[in-house]
Protein backbone atom coordinates (compact mmCIF):
# COMPACT_ATOMS: atom_id res chain seq x y z
CA UNK A 1 0.00 0.00 0.00
CA UNK A 2 1.25 3.53 -0.76
CA UNK A 3 1.06 6.71 1.06
CA UNK A 4 -2.59 8.09 1.58
CA UNK A 5 -3.76 11.59 1.53
CA UNK A 6 -7.52 11.51 3.18
CA UNK A 7 -9.98 14.68 3.03
CA UNK A 8 -11.37 15.01 6.18
CA UNK A 9 -15.41 14.68 5.45
CA UNK A 10 -18.29 17.15 7.30
CA UNK A 11 -19.15 13.73 9.02
CA UNK A 12 -16.30 13.71 10.89
CA UNK A 13 -15.82 17.36 11.49
CA UNK A 14 -14.55 17.85 15.67
CA UNK A 15 -13.75 13.91 15.85
CA UNK A 16 -10.42 12.90 17.58
CA UNK A 17 -7.66 11.85 15.14
CA UNK A 18 -7.29 9.01 16.97
CA UNK A 19 -10.94 7.71 16.66
CA UNK A 20 -10.86 9.10 13.11
CA UNK A 21 -7.87 6.52 12.54
CA UNK A 22 -9.82 4.28 13.74
CA UNK A 23 -12.81 4.31 11.85
CA UNK A 24 -10.95 5.47 8.43
CA UNK A 25 -8.21 2.84 8.48
CA UNK A 26 -9.15 -0.20 10.42
CA UNK A 27 -6.61 -1.77 9.39
CA UNK A 28 -4.19 -0.03 11.39
CA UNK A 29 -3.27 -0.86 15.05
CA UNK A 30 -4.52 1.40 18.15
CA UNK A 31 -0.65 1.19 19.36
CA UNK A 32 1.11 1.41 15.86
CA UNK A 33 -1.06 4.55 14.96
CA UNK A 34 0.31 6.01 18.30
CA UNK A 35 3.90 5.17 17.43
CA UNK A 36 2.93 6.85 13.60
CA UNK A 37 1.71 9.93 15.16
CA UNK A 38 4.46 10.49 17.73
CA UNK A 39 7.26 10.07 14.96
CA UNK A 40 5.36 12.71 12.34
CA UNK A 41 4.51 9.92 10.03
CA UNK A 42 0.53 10.67 10.00
CA UNK A 43 0.41 14.62 9.60
CA UNK A 44 -2.46 16.81 9.40
CA UNK A 45 -2.24 19.78 6.51
CA UNK A 46 1.62 18.74 6.54
CA UNK A 47 2.17 19.24 9.92
CA UNK A 48 2.53 16.84 13.27
CA UNK A 49 -0.57 16.33 15.40
CA UNK A 50 -1.27 14.30 18.30
CA UNK A 51 -3.64 11.88 18.79
CA UNK A 52 -6.11 14.02 20.48
CA UNK A 53 -5.97 16.39 18.00
CA UNK A 54 -9.28 17.63 16.40
CA UNK A 55 -10.22 17.24 12.79
CA UNK A 56 -11.64 20.22 11.00
CA UNK A 57 -13.69 19.03 7.64
CA UNK A 58 -11.69 19.92 4.09
CA UNK A 59 -8.14 19.36 6.23
CA UNK A 60 -5.84 16.27 4.51
CA UNK A 61 -4.78 13.40 7.10
CA UNK A 62 -0.82 11.58 5.73
CA UNK A 63 -1.01 8.06 6.23
CA UNK A 64 2.07 6.00 4.88
CA UNK A 65 2.23 2.54 3.96
CA UNK A 66 0.58 -0.18 5.77
CA UNK A 67 -0.09 -3.35 5.16
CA UNK A 68 -3.89 -3.95 4.28
CA UNK A 69 -5.97 -7.15 6.21
CA UNK A 70 -9.09 -7.86 6.94
CA UNK A 71 -9.57 -6.72 10.67
CA UNK A 72 -11.11 -8.37 13.71
CA UNK A 73 -13.95 -7.23 12.99
CA UNK A 74 -15.03 -8.91 9.82
CA UNK A 75 -14.38 -5.93 7.66
CA UNK A 76 -13.77 -6.70 4.30
CA UNK A 77 -13.66 -5.73 0.85
CA UNK A 78 -17.13 -6.09 -0.05
CA UNK A 79 -18.43 -8.35 -3.67
CA UNK A 80 -21.40 -7.15 -5.75
CA UNK A 81 -23.30 -9.75 -4.08
CA UNK A 82 -22.79 -8.05 -0.61
CA UNK A 83 -23.63 -4.59 -1.85
CA UNK A 84 -26.70 -6.17 -3.68
CA UNK A 85 -27.80 -8.21 -0.41
CA UNK A 86 -27.47 -5.19 2.50
CA UNK A 87 -29.62 -2.69 -0.37
CA UNK A 88 -32.56 -5.31 -0.51
CA UNK A 89 -32.82 -5.03 3.25
CA UNK A 90 -33.73 -1.48 3.41
CA UNK A 91 -37.51 -0.88 3.97
CA UNK A 92 -36.96 3.06 4.41
CA UNK A 93 -34.56 5.84 3.63
CA UNK A 94 -33.93 9.80 4.34
CA UNK A 95 -31.21 12.24 4.26
CA UNK A 96 -30.84 11.61 8.13
CA UNK A 97 -31.90 7.46 8.71
CA UNK A 98 -31.84 4.30 7.02
CA UNK A 99 -33.38 1.18 8.28
CA UNK A 100 -33.37 -2.25 7.15
CA UNK A 101 -35.00 -5.31 7.93
CA UNK A 102 -32.28 -7.26 9.56
CA UNK A 103 -32.14 -11.42 9.13
CA UNK A 104 -32.41 -14.16 11.68
CA UNK A 105 -29.09 -15.57 11.83
CA UNK A 106 -27.19 -12.29 10.95
CA UNK A 107 -25.35 -11.07 13.66
CA UNK A 108 -25.33 -6.82 14.27
CA UNK A 109 -21.58 -6.92 15.10
CA UNK A 110 -18.64 -8.54 14.90
CA UNK A 111 -16.83 -10.55 17.59
CA UNK A 112 -13.35 -13.01 17.34
CA UNK A 113 -15.85 -15.54 16.08
CA UNK A 114 -17.92 -13.32 13.82
CA UNK A 115 -16.54 -12.68 10.77
CA UNK A 116 -20.00 -11.59 8.62
CA UNK A 117 -22.19 -9.50 10.22
CA UNK A 118 -24.25 -6.21 9.50
CA UNK A 119 -21.44 -3.47 10.88
CA UNK A 120 -19.02 -4.69 8.27
CA UNK A 121 -20.81 -4.35 5.01
CA UNK A 122 -22.49 -0.80 6.05
CA UNK A 123 -20.57 0.31 3.09
CA UNK A 124 -22.91 -1.03 1.35
CA UNK A 125 -25.18 1.47 2.01
CA UNK A 126 -22.91 4.63 2.05
CA UNK A 127 -24.24 8.50 0.60
CA UNK A 128 -23.08 9.86 -2.34
CA UNK A 129 -20.06 11.98 -0.32
CA UNK A 130 -18.77 8.19 0.78
CA UNK A 131 -20.51 8.49 4.15
CA UNK A 132 -21.02 5.29 6.06
CA UNK A 133 -24.14 5.14 8.20
CA UNK A 134 -23.77 4.34 11.92
CA UNK A 135 -25.53 1.39 14.06
CA UNK A 136 -27.22 3.33 16.67
CA UNK A 137 -28.28 -0.05 18.26
CA UNK A 138 -28.19 -3.57 18.01
CA UNK A 139 -30.36 -6.86 17.73
CA UNK A 140 -29.97 -10.35 18.71
CA UNK A 141 -27.99 -12.50 16.19
CA UNK A 142 -30.94 -14.94 16.31
CA UNK A 143 -33.84 -11.85 15.97
CA UNK A 144 -34.93 -10.49 12.69
CA UNK A 145 -36.59 -6.96 12.80
CA UNK A 146 -36.18 -3.48 11.85
CA UNK A 147 -32.93 -1.76 12.63
CA UNK A 148 -32.08 1.63 12.63
CA UNK A 149 -28.90 3.43 11.15
CA UNK A 150 -28.01 6.94 11.26
CA UNK A 151 -26.74 8.81 8.20
CA UNK A 152 -24.60 11.29 10.51
CA UNK A 153 -22.87 11.39 13.55
CA UNK A 154 -25.38 14.29 14.81
CA UNK A 155 -27.80 12.06 14.06
CA UNK A 156 -26.64 8.95 15.93
CA UNK A 157 -26.23 11.17 18.67
CA UNK A 158 -29.08 12.50 18.92
CA UNK A 159 -30.96 8.77 18.38
CA UNK A 160 -28.71 7.28 20.96
CA UNK A 161 -30.07 9.89 23.52
CA UNK A 162 -33.89 8.79 22.61
CA UNK A 163 -32.62 4.84 23.26
CA UNK A 164 -31.37 5.48 26.62
CA UNK A 165 -34.47 7.55 27.38
CA UNK A 166 -38.07 6.70 26.56
CA UNK A 167 -38.40 8.36 23.44
CA UNK A 168 -38.58 5.31 21.73
CA UNK A 169 -41.52 3.04 21.61
CA UNK A 170 -39.92 -0.77 20.40
CA UNK A 171 -42.87 -3.59 19.40
CA UNK A 172 -41.76 -7.03 19.01
CA UNK A 173 -43.99 -10.05 17.51
CA UNK A 174 -42.88 -13.22 19.15
CA UNK A 175 -44.54 -16.53 19.85
CA UNK A 176 -44.18 -18.29 22.55
CA UNK A 177 -45.24 -21.91 24.27
CA UNK A 178 -47.47 -22.65 26.15
CA UNK A 179 -50.12 -19.37 26.53
CA UNK A 180 -49.01 -17.14 28.88
CA UNK A 181 -51.54 -16.92 32.22
CA UNK A 182 -52.15 -13.44 32.62
CA UNK A 183 -53.88 -11.50 28.98
CA UNK A 184 -51.61 -8.35 29.47
CA UNK A 185 -49.18 -7.22 32.29
CA UNK A 186 -45.75 -5.72 33.14
CA UNK A 187 -42.29 -8.20 33.78
CA UNK A 188 -40.09 -6.20 36.15
CA UNK A 189 -36.47 -8.50 36.61
CA UNK A 190 -33.08 -7.40 36.84
CA UNK A 191 -30.39 -9.32 34.70
CA UNK A 192 -26.81 -10.03 34.73
CA UNK A 193 -24.70 -11.95 33.19
CA UNK A 194 -24.41 -15.57 34.43
CA UNK A 195 -20.94 -15.67 33.94
CA UNK A 196 -18.88 -19.23 34.03
CA UNK A 197 -19.26 -21.26 31.34
CA UNK A 198 -22.61 -19.81 30.49
CA UNK A 199 -20.69 -16.23 29.10
CA UNK A 200 -23.23 -15.65 26.42
CA UNK A 201 -26.61 -16.00 28.80
CA UNK A 202 -28.53 -14.02 31.16
CA UNK A 203 -29.96 -14.60 34.55
CA UNK A 204 -32.41 -12.74 37.00
CA UNK A 205 -30.42 -11.49 39.84
CA UNK A 206 -32.41 -9.25 42.16
CA UNK A 207 -29.01 -8.24 44.32
CA UNK A 208 -26.74 -7.57 41.75
CA UNK A 209 -28.51 -7.01 37.87
CA UNK A 210 -29.78 -4.32 35.96
CA UNK A 211 -33.52 -3.86 36.15
CA UNK A 212 -35.26 -4.70 33.19
CA UNK A 213 -38.76 -3.96 32.33
CA UNK A 214 -41.10 -5.29 29.93
CA UNK A 215 -44.53 -4.79 28.95
CA UNK A 216 -46.66 -7.38 27.21
CA UNK A 217 -49.87 -8.36 25.17
CA UNK A 218 -51.21 -11.63 24.42
CA UNK A 219 -52.72 -10.50 20.84
CA UNK A 220 -54.21 -14.04 20.07
CA UNK A 221 -53.74 -17.20 21.03
CA UNK A 222 -54.16 -21.67 20.23
CA UNK A 223 -55.67 -22.53 22.75
CA UNK A 224 -53.15 -22.93 25.77
CA UNK A 225 -50.47 -24.43 23.36
CA UNK A 226 -49.28 -20.88 22.29
CA UNK A 227 -49.51 -17.77 21.67
CA UNK A 228 -48.95 -14.39 19.23
CA UNK A 229 -47.73 -11.87 21.90
CA UNK A 230 -46.66 -8.42 21.66
CA UNK A 231 -43.82 -7.21 23.79
CA UNK A 232 -42.67 -4.03 24.62
CA UNK A 233 -39.21 -3.78 26.49
CA UNK A 234 -39.27 -0.18 28.21
CA UNK A 235 -34.97 -1.33 29.04
CA UNK A 236 -32.53 -2.67 26.62
CA UNK A 237 -30.70 -5.18 28.75
CA UNK A 238 -29.47 -8.21 26.49
CA UNK A 239 -31.64 -11.13 26.03
CA UNK A 240 -33.79 -9.16 28.11
CA UNK A 241 -36.96 -10.19 26.12
CA UNK A 242 -36.16 -14.12 26.09
CA UNK A 243 -35.29 -13.95 29.54
CA UNK A 244 -38.53 -12.40 30.68
CA UNK A 245 -40.63 -14.90 28.87
CA UNK A 246 -39.06 -17.77 29.92
CA UNK A 247 -39.64 -16.05 33.69
CA UNK A 248 -43.48 -16.02 33.11
CA UNK A 249 -43.60 -19.57 32.14
CA UNK A 250 -43.73 -19.43 28.35
CA UNK A 251 -40.16 -19.23 26.39
CA UNK A 252 -40.46 -17.69 23.06
CA UNK A 253 -40.39 -20.39 20.53
CA UNK A 254 -36.84 -21.71 18.85
CA UNK A 255 -35.19 -20.30 22.40
CA UNK A 256 -33.08 -23.08 22.81
CA UNK A 257 -31.10 -20.97 25.17
CA UNK A 258 -33.55 -19.83 27.66
CA UNK A 259 -36.10 -22.71 27.44
CA UNK A 260 -35.24 -25.28 29.91
CA UNK A 261 -34.59 -23.11 32.71
CA UNK A 262 -34.93 -25.02 35.90
CA UNK A 263 -38.57 -24.77 37.27
CA UNK A 264 -41.39 -26.60 38.87
CA UNK A 265 -42.38 -30.15 37.97
CA UNK A 266 -46.27 -29.16 36.88
CA UNK A 267 -44.39 -26.45 34.62
CA UNK A 268 -42.70 -29.11 32.45
CA UNK A 269 -45.47 -31.13 31.98
CA UNK A 270 -47.47 -28.16 30.90
CA UNK A 271 -44.49 -26.98 28.04
CA UNK A 272 -44.07 -30.55 27.39
CA UNK A 273 -48.05 -31.04 26.38
CA UNK A 274 -47.61 -27.90 24.14
CA UNK A 275 -44.33 -29.04 22.31
CA UNK A 276 -46.14 -31.69 21.22
CA UNK A 277 -49.16 -29.85 20.17
CA UNK A 278 -46.67 -27.60 17.99
CA UNK A 279 -45.18 -30.83 16.21
CA UNK A 280 -46.98 -31.36 14.04
CA UNK A 281 -47.53 -28.06 12.74
CA UNK A 282 -43.64 -27.61 11.17
CA UNK A 283 -42.90 -24.58 12.61
CA UNK A 284 -39.51 -22.52 11.45
CA UNK A 285 -36.35 -23.83 13.00
CA UNK A 286 -35.55 -20.33 14.95
CA UNK A 287 -36.14 -18.11 17.44
CA UNK A 288 -39.61 -16.97 17.00
CA UNK A 289 -38.80 -13.44 17.67
CA UNK A 290 -38.73 -10.14 15.40
CA UNK A 291 -38.82 -6.40 15.88
CA UNK A 292 -41.83 -5.92 14.36
CA UNK A 293 -41.58 -1.87 14.76
CA UNK A 294 -40.19 1.29 16.05
CA UNK A 295 -41.63 4.57 16.78
CA UNK A 296 -40.41 8.14 17.86
CA UNK A 297 -39.85 11.63 17.33
CA UNK A 298 -37.47 12.14 14.01
CA UNK A 299 -34.12 12.50 14.98
CA UNK A 300 -34.36 15.47 11.53
CA UNK A 301 -36.99 17.28 13.45
CA UNK A 302 -39.34 15.53 10.75
CA UNK A 303 -42.33 14.54 12.83
CA UNK A 304 -42.87 11.26 13.92
CA UNK A 305 -40.53 8.34 12.49
CA UNK A 306 -42.70 5.14 12.26
CA UNK A 307 -41.38 2.34 11.07
CA UNK A 308 -42.67 -1.48 10.50
CA UNK A 309 -40.57 -4.37 9.23
CA UNK A 310 -42.81 -6.86 7.53
CA UNK A 311 -42.26 -10.54 9.02
CA UNK A 312 -39.88 -12.97 6.93
CA UNK A 313 -41.26 -15.91 5.12
CA UNK A 314 -40.15 -18.61 7.29
CA UNK A 315 -42.17 -16.60 10.50
CA UNK A 316 -45.11 -16.00 7.84
CA UNK A 317 -45.70 -19.75 7.76
CA UNK A 318 -45.13 -20.35 11.44
CA UNK A 319 -47.36 -17.37 12.46
CA UNK A 320 -50.11 -18.75 9.35
CA UNK A 321 -50.13 -22.04 10.80
CA UNK A 322 -51.39 -21.18 14.11
CA UNK A 323 -53.98 -19.17 12.28
CA UNK A 324 -52.60 -15.82 13.68
CA UNK A 325 -52.80 -12.54 11.32
CA UNK A 326 -49.37 -11.64 9.84
CA UNK A 327 -50.35 -7.97 9.21
CA UNK A 328 -51.73 -6.19 11.68
CA UNK A 329 -51.66 -2.59 11.70
CA UNK A 330 -52.80 -1.40 15.16
CA UNK A 331 -50.80 -0.86 17.94
CA UNK A 332 -50.98 -3.22 21.00
CA UNK A 333 -49.99 -0.79 23.54
CA UNK A 334 -51.48 2.33 21.89
CA UNK A 335 -54.59 2.26 25.33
Amino acid sequence: MSVQHITVKEDDDGQRLDRWLKKVVPDLPFGLSQKLIRKGQIRVDGKRAKGDTRLTMGQEVRIPPIEQKSDSKGNRKLTDKDKAFMKSLVIYQDEHIIAINKPHGLATQGGSKTKIHIDGMLDALADKKGVRPRLVHRLDKDTSGVLLLARSAKIAKKLGEQFKGRDIKKIYWAIVSPTPEAMDGTIKAPLLKAGGRNKERMKVDDDEGKMAITDFVVVDQALTSAAFVAFWPKTGRTHQLRVHAELIGCPIVGDTKYSRLPEQEETHEARRKAEADLQPLNLASRLHLHARRIICPHPGGQGVLDITAPLPPELVNSWKALGFATNLKQDPFEA
